[in-house]
């Protein structure tokens, strides 16, 4: 059990790591303009493609790691369904209008500053659970054809 409950807290971190790495890279790489409409922290089409293929990735890999550590496909679904439970958590802020419209944005914002204000659309805060757990699944089927 002690295992179990350690591979999914490592992979939950191994997760957050990922994202919040690959994240602070591709901000670098595309820049503000990239990463923002045009004089706002509302985050560019381009930037929501991004989010949702290094979150995905990231997935994978904590999936991975869980499976790895725990050596039970058990424990990667029990650390999917914390993935949906956290992300509906993070999401509540959201749906309920309890973030506050940081303004308008300046020509250039640090990494720091952009991962504080950026606004992103409802249905992308909804949807980054489901793809979370989609990359875990995705981590077991890998497991299972490489088994």
């Amino acid at each position: 059990m002690g295992k179990t409950i350690g591979s999914v807290i490592l992979g939950y971190l191994v997760m957050v790591v990922v994202v919040f790495g690959t994240f602070s890279i591709a901000f670098l790489v595309l820049g503000t303009g990239g990463s923002f409409q045009e004089a706002s922290y509302d985050i560019s089409n381009l930037w929501i493609v991004v989010s949702i293929v290094l979150g995905f990735i990231a997935a994978v890999v904590g999936g991975s790691v869980c499976l790895a550590v725990a050596r039970e496909v058990r424990a990667a679904h029990i650390l999917a369904l914390v993935v949906i439970v956290l992300g509906i958590v993070f999401a509540l802020p959201q749906l309920t209008g309890g973030i506050e419209d940081p303004g308008p944005r300046a020509e250039d914002v640090t990494t720091f500053e952009a991962m504080q204000s950026a606004q992103q659309p409802t249905w992308l805060a909804l949807l980054n659970p489901v793809i979370g757990a989609a990359g875990i699944l995705t981590a077991i089927r890998l497991k299972k054809k490489t088994a």
